[in-house]
């Protein structure tokens, strides 16, 4: 009879833990009920969280929700964030708005999947969650009810988010790290919180959770791999606070390339921050990548006395004869790629030369068979990087033994043992891959949420 009484007493304490009340509606408040500075601030910081790449679909109204986020446990749909008072947040107040930012639950007690990054979002301050709802409150209202997730049972279930919380999520805003300097902490804030970096650039468990101790350790994200930025960084030459200040000041950086995928919106959307907020942000993640081994420092310097006295030329490896899959590679570099990534034209309009590629030196091909399949498409209006795509000119073939000659060129390791595998499963669709350009808009032809399936 105790144990059945404990049964029926944990349930309880589980249902109540679970459970949340709902918070009462609002009138939709009027535009003039928020200060225009505060606006222009939430509009900043909406930026910073990527708040439209979310809550947007291509090509539609801003903010009305919709888009398919594909999971490993099936579709979620973006919520409506415009203030319509029927399908949207009209009739949150600030608490209700504040609660499902810091605790990852909606305005009537329902949790949050945490395809809404609040698991970071919790980190944001009181001052900062005030100034994004006047941002959302004054955009125009879109009636739009989003269709319905396509998860199976019982995660469709949001009660099951609360077991979901208790085992990863903490709770709270940002506090300073005391043994820290204040351009430190402040890019912790902003890295860690609205701008969720750890969301792509973190490896993940079964349960979709960010791996404990795995902090920016590598991940994956709208089909792409988003590389480690701590120690395991496979950047040939090492990023310092102003190569990565650059890089996410202008979306490109001379020994890293241009910003591609998803991380091209990334900085496109930082463009709003000031300088002294993205060099914090460059002071932060540097510290988390230390200071780089002697050898690698050497490794650096070699790659750049090459790239010194050897420009233009095209690296032939020892086992590039023609009938292996490394001479057939070099044979379509040459054809196809020498012409922009020989070294010679300089960046952002010239193609990066690939001894300092983070892509050919990553432990995953995934990267360089996107950008191979569907290069990178123009920005509009103004002058941009651009790389044609060859996935209607190449055969699998083709391009597995031009990533073997990459591979083997320029990193000096082995081909990608499962480069084949990837490519098919690209191809097929397995890994739908978010195209966009340096300006970040979406616009390939495998987009993510692009469209109801």
């Amino acid at each position: 009879m105790s144990v059945a009484v404990l049964v029926v007493a944990f349930g309880a304490g589980l249902f109540a833990y679970a459970r949340k009340p709902a918070i009462g509606p609002v009138q939709p408040p009027h535009r003039s009920a928020f200060d225009q500075a505060l606006i222009e601030k939430g509009a900043v910081l909406a930026s910073v969280g990527n708040c439209t790449s979310c809550h947007t679909r291509p090509g539609d109204r801003s903010f009305a929700g919709g888009l398919a986020v594909p999971t490993p446990f099936g579709t979620i749909y973006s919520t409506n964030i415009t203030p319509d008072p029927e399908t949207g947040i009209g009739r949150w107040s600030q608490a209700a708005f504040t609660r499902a930012m810091r605790e990852g639950v909606d305005r009537a007690g329902n949790h949050l999947y945490p395809a809404f990054p609040y698991d970071h979002f919790t980190l944001v301050s009181d001052k900062d969650n005030g100034a994004l709802y006047a941002y959302l409150m004054t955009r125009q209202p879109v009636n739009r009810r989003p269709r319905a997730n396509e998860l199976p049972f019982p995660l469709n279930v949001r009660l099951v988010l609360a077991g979901w919380k208790l085992l990863f999520f903490d709770k709270g805003a940002y506090r300073d790290v005391a043994s820290q300097s204040a351009e430190w902490n402040r890019g912790a804030y902003l890295v860690n919180g609205l701008g969720h970096c750890g969301a792509c650039h973190t490896p993940r468990n079964r349960l979709g959770a960010e791996k404990k101790g795995s902090h920016l350790a590598g991940g994956e994200a709208e089909g792409w791999a988003a590389f480690a930025l701590d120690a395991g960084s496979p950047a040939p030459v090492p990023w310092t606070h102003d190569s990565l200040f650059a890089y996410l000041r202008q979306g490109w950086h001379a020994d890293h390339g241009v910003a591609n995928g998803p991380m091209g919106e990334v900085t496109g959307n930082l463009g709003r921050l000031p300088d002294a907020d993205i060099s914090a942000m460059a002071t932060y993640v540097v510290s988390r990548m230390g200071e780089p081994a002697p050898q690698r420092v050497a490794k650096a310097r070699e790659i750049r006395t090459k790239l010194s006295t050897d420009a233009g030329a095209i690296p032939i490896p020892v086992s590039a004869k023609a009938e292996t899959p490394t001479g057939r590679g070099a044979v379509i570099f040459q054809a196809a790629c020498a012409t922009c990534h020989d070294g010679s034209r300089p960046q952002p309009f010239g193609g990066l030369d690939f001894h300092l590629s983070s892509t050919v030196n990553a432990p995953s091909p995934q990267n360089a068979i996107n950008t191979v399949l569907f290069g990178l498409p123009a920005a509009s209006g103004r002058q941009s990087a651009i790389m044609p795509g060859f996935a209607a000119t190449l055969r699998d073939d083709q391009v597995t033994d031009l990533l073997a000659y990459l591979r083997e060129a320029f990193a000096g390791q082995p081909a990608w043992p499962d480069a084949a595998d990837r490519l098919a499963a690209t191809r097929g669709g397995k890994y739908p891959v978010s195209v966009r350009p340096s300006d970040g808009i979406e616009r390939g032809p495998a987009n993510v949420g692009a469209q109801d399936k």
